[in-house]
């Protein structure tokens, strides 16, 4: 048995992607190239949430109890993050669809620092790299990715609507 050296961002980003598909059949070729890693990385990304109980033997099926667990309560603290300085980028947390509709965040901006952004505010380091570049075309991993940066920095409220979010994608609802 392989030991387990514990969970990685793109561990997430890679399961965000799998919910993204809701029922589609998808292969390892497929994740590596919608989020620009490699074939091996999701492969061992699987294996590592496999291990971690989050994906079941054939890594084909997201156990979304434990998931919902461990981004509730352990992301932020496995994945801290802090706002940077104020650059170009892409909003993302309170600052983006899905959360951005629900409340009213002021002149507070969080986004994933890029050149190609046209959005302006405090930055926030993606769980994984090629997050900004893969989010223009999958607006479903998108709002995943948003409603995990709240987790990960949100206040109490937009914490809240951000479990809500949640709950409805890992319910099949939305």
């Amino acid at each position: 048995m392989k030991k387990h050296n514990g969970m990685r961002p793109q561990d997430v980003v890679v399961l965000m992607k799998i919910l993204s598909l809701k029922e589609r059949v998808w292969t390892y070729v497929d994740i590596a190239k919608d989020i620009h890693i490699s074939s091996s990385e999701v492969f061992e990304a699987l294996e590592r949430c496999r291990l971690a109980k989050l994906v079941d033997e054939s890594k084909k099926t997201i156990y979304r109890l434990a998931l919902k667990e461990f981004l509730l309560y352990g992301l932020k603290y496995v994945f801290p993050v802090e706002p940077g300085p104020v650059v170009r980028g892409i909003p993302t947390a309170h600052s983006a669809p899905p959360i951005s509709g629900k409340i009213v965040a002021g002149n507070e901006v969080f986004v994933w620092e890029y050149n190609k952004g046209d959005s302006r505010g405090q930055s926030i380091v993606p769980l994984y790299k090629t997050v900004p570049e893969i989010v223009n075309s999958d607006n479903e991993l998108y709002e995943l990715l948003v409603i995990i940066d709240t987790i990960r920095v949100g206040r109490a409220r937009e914490i809240s609507i951000a479990i809500e979010e949640l709950n409805k994608r890992l319910d099949g609802i939305k």
